[in-house]
C-alpha cells in the first residue's frame, strides 16, 4: 500500500514537472541552435584532424571520421542527461533553509529530490534533444549522423540510453546530498559535475584517448553517462560484448544511490534549523 502510494506521488511529480519544462518552448529552440551549431563546429575540426595528422594516427584506434560525427551529433542529443549543476529549485530550498519544509512531506526526502530533478532535468530537454538529432540527420554528406551500425546495437543503445539517464540522475542526487548543508560555495560542485561530463566522453570521445587510459575509462562510471550508447550506435562497440558495460551502469546507478541515501541521512542528522 505504501509502495503504491509513493508511486502515484512519484508518477504525479514527475508529471508536473514535465509540464512545466514544456512551457519554455523558445528556450529550447534557442538550444538546439546553440546544440546545431557547436556540433558543426566539432565536426569541422574532428575533419581537420582526421584528414591531416601525420600518417592517419587518428584513423588507427579504430575509431573512423564517420563514426566521430555521429558520436559527436548524439552526444549533442542526450547532453541534457547530464547535470551541470544542481537543480536550481532544490538548490534554492537548500540556501534558504526551506529543506524543513521539505521534510515535513510525507514523502523520502531522496525520492522526493530525485524524481524532481530527474523530472526537471528531461522536461523540455528532451524536444531539444531530439530536434538536434534530426538536425545532425538533415545534414550534407560527410557532416551527417549516419544510421545505426546494426539493430542489435540500436535496441541495445536505447537501452543504455534509459540506463543512462538514470546513472546520471543519481550521480546528480550524490552530488546534491554532498551540498546539502555545505555553506563554502558551489564551486566545488560545479568541478565535480564539470569532471563527469570530461570522462564520460561527451567533450572528447573516449576511444580517441591514449591507449594506457582505456581500462580506467572503461571501468569508471561516467563512461556510462554518454560514451557506452554511442560506442553501440556507432558500432564501435559490438552488440555482443556490451554486457560488460550495461552491468557497469548498473552497478554504479546502485552504488551512487546507496552512497547518496547514506550521505542524505548524515546530513540529514546533523541538519540544524532555525527560525521561528
Amino acid at each position: 500500500m505504501l509502495a503504491m502510494q509513493t508511486w502515484r506521488a512519484c508518477r504525479s511529480l514527475f508529471r508536473v514537472r514535465m509540464a512545466e519544462g514544456l512551457q519554455y518552448r523558445v528556450a529550447a529552440l534557442s538550444g538546439v541552435m546553440i546544440s546545431v551549431f557547436w556540433a558543426i563546429i566539432e565536426c569541422v575540426v574532428y575533419t581537420v584532424f582526421y584528414t591531416y595528422s601525420r600518417d592517419g594516427a587518428w584513423n588507427h584506434n579504430g575509431f573512423g571520421l564517420e563514426q566521430t560525427i555521429s558520436y559527436v551529433w548524439l552526444a549533442q542529443g542526450i547532453f541534457f542527461f547530464q547535470a551541470m549543476s544542481i537543480d536550481s529549485e532544490i538548490l534554492v530550498k537548500i540556501n534558504k533553509g526551506d529543506v524543513a519544509l521539505e521534510l515535513c512531506r510525507p514523502m523520502d526526502l531522496y525520492l522526493h529530490w530525485l524524481v524532481k530533478s530527474a523530472a526537471g532535468r528531461l522536461g523540455i530537454n528532451w524536444l531539444r534533444g531530439l530536434l538536434t538529432i534530426v538536425a545532425g540527420l538533415l545534414m550534407p554528406a560527410g557532416y551527417a549522423l549516419s544510421r545505426p551500425a546494426s539493430a542489435g546495437g540500436f535496441l541495445l543503445f536505447l537501452l543504455t540510453v534509459v540506463l543512462a539517464f538514470l546513472l546520471c540522475s543519481a550521480y546528480a542526487m550524490l552530488v546534491t546530498a554532498v551540498r546539502l548543508n555545505m555553506t563554502w560555495g558551489d564551486g566545488p560542485f560545479y568541478m565535480l559535475m564539470l569532471l563527469s561530463g570530461i570522462l564520460s566522453g561527451t567533450y572528447l570521445p573516449l576511444r580517441l584517448w591514449p591507449d594506457s587510459m582505456q581500462t580506467f575509462l572503461r571501468l569508471q562510471p561516467f563512461g556510462g553517462f554518454t560514451d557506452l550508447p554511442l560506442q553501440l550506435y556507432t558500432g564501435s562497440l559490438a552488440p555482443e560484448a556490451a554486457w560488460l558495460g550495461i552491468t557497469l551502469q548498473l552497478f554504479w546507478i546502485a552504488v551512487f544511490v546507496i552512497v547518496g541515501r547514506m550521505i542524505m541521512n548524515s546530513r540529514l542528522k546533523h541538519l540544524i534549523i532555525q527560525g521561528g
